[in-house]
């Protein structure tokens, strides 16, 4: 009986695609809305509208994309979900940061770049024959969905913070110059990592750096335990002036750089093994002691570097305020360093891109996949270590 009337049930949803003007393309946008919302069901443990002890999170509305299929183009309503967000299955290949690249080639387009450059940079991308009339109905809402992004709500407290920035070719007022791009991630109170900011700095100053906090400030950022990053002293002072109680940490791997530079070729590699050994003591006591022991021995040898050791010391051994958490996240930017690599991975395939605007979309559209990827993967900090820290704070 079950039987038979999901066979008639079957044939009144084929009478009704052969209706349309593309049933077959109709049929799939059917089946795509279907495999959605069995997807999101079994993500939240609860079906549309269903009360259930079981659920998992939220919808929050749909967002409308742009699918391109070899049967033509339909657009899904996709669901949103409130935490962990949700991008369905079937369109994984087809992510933001690519159709961002091919917005760059429609920017070549309108900067003037030549044909021949425009068809070698679109084969790079996977894409065999473009024409401007076709990049430019790629995905209108891309722009507004990074802009979304690069100024949602933040909430008031990141137990830590790291910057740092990227650099890359852009054509700005018909000249091609190096630019810094400085990306801000987060861990927030759930241990769950963020990027907080994606922003464009014209100058390398104080001013900038304090706009770009106070940019954070504006959309709901507080309270910052630790702030993370090398020591470019404008960077600095902006912290300390922003962030009032907030530990500065000097990237401990930066900071080794610039000790480096002041110590012979053949003398790096046996100094380095040992520099690397203040960091890995196991408490702030053992680290100075070791330190000092290493400035005794080198100071004849090589007065410069453990002058800037010396006087950079304290300020890269904060992280042992905070011993609960692993050394390894805390002391050095590695983590935001891991993540421009594989920006730029993907970035070196344009090369010189035609406006700051272009590039911010994309590396924009990169880092919204992997938030997403973040929020769904496991804590990069313990919940209860950082519950543990705050009780202490604030009992203090």
């Amino acid at each position: 009986m079950a039987y038979h009337k999901n066979t008639v049930n079957l044939e009144k949803m084929l009478l009704k695609f052969l209706g349309e003007p593309d049933p077959m393309l109709s049929m799939l946008e059917w089946l795509c809305h279907k495999m959605m919302e069995v997807e999101v069901e079994n993500k939240l443990n609860a079906g549309k509208g269903e009360h259930s002890p079981n659920r998992t999170g939220y919808r929050s509305g749909t967002r409308v994309r742009r699918f391109d299929t070899r049967m033509g183009t339909i657009y899904l309503l996709i669901p949103k979900v409130r935490k962990g967000g949700y991008v369905p299955f079937f369109v994984t290949e087809k992510k933001r940061s690519e159709q961002a690249l091919i917005q760059v080639v429609q920017e070549a387009f309108i900067n003037g770049v030549s044909t021949r450059k425009i068809e070698r940079l679109a084969r790079s991308l996977g894409i065999e024959s473009i024409s401007p009339s076709q990049v430019s109905q790629i995905n209108k809402e891309l722009t507004q969905q990074v802009e979304e992004f690069r100024n949602r709500p933040l909430a008031d407290t990141y137990p830590v913070i790291w910057i740092d920035a990227l650099y890359e070719k852009i054509r700005d007022n018909h000249r091609v110059c190096n630019m810094a791009v400085h990306v801000v991630c987060g861990v927030n109170l759930e241990g769950k990592r963020e990027v907080l900011a994606v922003e464009p700095m014209y100058e390398e100053s104080e001013a900038s750096y304090t706009a770009l906090f106070t940019g954070l400030k504006k959309r709901g950022l507080k309270n910052v335990w630790l702030a993370v990053s090398d020591a470019h002293q404008g960077l600095v002072s902006a912290i300390k002036k922003s962030f009032v109680g907030c530990s500065w940490q000097r990237c401990k791997v930066h900071f080794m750089r610039n000790i480096l530079v002041h110590v012979p070729a053949k003398d790096k590699e046996s100094f380095a093994a040992k520099l690397k050994q203040i960091w890995q003591q196991p408490d702030y006591e053992s680290a100075k002691r070791y330190a000092e022991l290493l400035i005794e021995e080198y100071e004849a040898r090589f007065p410069k570097a453990v002058e800037v050791l010396a006087n950079g010391l304290e300020d890269s051994l904060q992280f042992y305020g905070f011993p609960e958490i692993d050394a390894k996240k805390i002391s050095s930017t590695n983590m935001l360093e891991r993540l421009h690599k594989e920006i730029r991975r993907r970035s070196k395939v344009v090369g010189i891109f035609p406006s700051m605007d272009s590039y911010i979309r994309l590396i924009s559209c990169y880092l919204i996949e992997y938030a997403e990827d973040w929020e769904t993967s496991k804590c990069y900090i313990r919940k209860e270590i950082l519950q543990h820290i705050l009780a202490r704070r604030n009992a203090a």
